[in-house]
Parts: structure tokens; C-alpha cells; sequence
């Protein structure tokens, strides 16, 4: 979901509709998002995809993961971002690794989905 559509999710999981945005295919565009957000940005992610994580994953384990239907990818797209996520809100507070400088990561090869 790189462009600016917004993802369409589950109906049960319409509250996460603000968020979509997270919803990115590639592990660059997740590295990417997580930089150029605020940490308030990335603190609401988090409040809101935290206590859904458990019916997030049931739900996308009702399906074989080659056969997922577009809105519950979407959804399983927006845990692989809270995984981006959540060390910057739980233990670094902001979004860049501390000390790390200008250090970048590149990935050489995506994993399949």
C-alpha cells in the first residue's frame, strides 16, 4: 500500500482506519514511515494496535497466509509496522536508534509475505 490510498481493513477493525496510512508493503517504507513520524504519531499507533495485537493476528490466522484477502494483508501490514514501531515508543523515545548518528540500515533482500 505505497500510495496515498488508504487501506481499506477488516469491518472489525474500522477503528484502525486513522492509521492506515501505516499499511506499507516493504520493510524500507516502514523504516521510512518510522522516521519521518512524530513520536506523538507513533505513540497513537501504538495505543491503538497494542490491546487489538491478539484479535489482529487470530484474525489474520483465520486465513492461509498465501490466500489472504486484501483487508486482512492490509491489517497484517499495520503489525508488521507496530513491530517498526514499538521499540522507538517503548524504550528509545524517538525514532532514530540512539547514538546511531547518520548510520542507515539497508536491506539486500525484502522477505516474501
Amino acid at each position: 500500500m505505497s500510495d496515498t490510498t488508504a487501506a481499506a481493513l477488516p469491518a472489525d477493525f474500522a477503528d484502525l482506519a486513522p492509521f492506515a496510512d501505516w499499511a506499507l508493503d516493504t520493510w524500507r517504507e516502514r523504516y521510512e514511515k518510522r522516521l519521518d513520524s512524530t513520536m506523538a504519531d507513533m505513540q497513537a499507533f501504538y495505543d491503538a494496535m497494542m490491546p487489538r495485537l491478539s484479535e489482529i493476528l487470530e484474525h489474520c490466522d483465520s486465513f492461509d497466509l498465501d490466500d489472504l484477502p486484501d483487508d486482512a494483508r492490509n491489517l497484517l501490514l499495520l503489525t508488521f509496522s507496530l513491530c517498526e514501531a514499538s521499540f522507538p515508543v517503548e524504550a528509545w523515545r524517538q525514532p532514530r536508534v540512539p547514538d546511531s548518528g547518520s548510520a542507515d540500515l539497508e536491506m539486500v533482500r525484502e522477505p516474501p509475505l
